[in-house]
């Protein structure tokens, strides 16, 4: 859980940091404008569309709802737990392995619920993610007809470039218009989605 919401936390920033590192290190001379070939930073549009800006806010704000959840049972867990451990030597064995078994079972069932939110965590962040990608592939074909492209390269697989093969801020500027923003609640997991753990990593 602590995993997830630093993630989504630090996406933005991570993004931004990438991109001041490669405006620093730009060559005096980027180079010619290549016809035919323009280049496109998808993780720069989630990170700076307004889309995937209020879906980065949504989701921390997600995560923290899920983490008030789950903490009164962390705190009641530790502190029976604590209790066991001063008069546990006061305790008959059998009442003392009862307890014991009742709060290892009660920590599983914690672990569970925490385990069950996080994968909702990650499924409705990425269904989010999805319905950007859906509203930006038309921006992206269109964009591609009207730059009279033959090739249209990922900016990630791109080392060096020159700026004006970049259609990642017009790609912005029109799903900003097309989509402004995307408003949801925690999304439960499908059955068939929950079978298939290794596809959610």
């Amino acid at each position: 859980m602590k995993a997830l919401i630093i993630a989504a936390t630090a996406a933005a920033s991570l993004i931004a940091t990438a991109a001041s590192a490669q405006q620093a290190g730009a060559p005096a001379n980027p180079g010619p404008v290549i016809p035919g070939v323009r280049v496109y930073y998808n993780a720069r549009l989630l990170a700076q569309s307004s889309a995937g800006q209020a879906v980065e806010a949504r989701m921390q704000q997600l995560a923290q709802e899920v983490q008030g959840e789950l903490q009164p049972y962390a705190t009641s867990i530790q502190s029976d737990a604590q209790q066991l451990q001063v008069s546990g030597s006061s305790l008959p064995a059998d009442q003392l392995q009862q307890r014991r078994q009742a709060l290892q079972q009660r920590a599983q069932e914690a672990q569970q619920l925490e385990a069950t939110r996080e994968n909702e965590l990650r499924y409705t962040l990425g269904m989010q993610r999805q319905a950007i990608t859906e509203a930006v592939s038309p921006i992206l074909t269109a964009l591609y007809q009207e730059k009279g492209c033959g090739l249209l390269l990922d900016r990630e697989s791109v080392f060096m470039m020159n700026p004006a093969m970049d259609v990642t801020d017009l790609a912005i500027q029109r799903l900003n218009t097309a989509l402004p923003t995307l408003s949801f609640n925690r999304m439960a997991v499908p059955a068939q989605t929950q079978a298939q753990p290794a596809a959610a990593n």
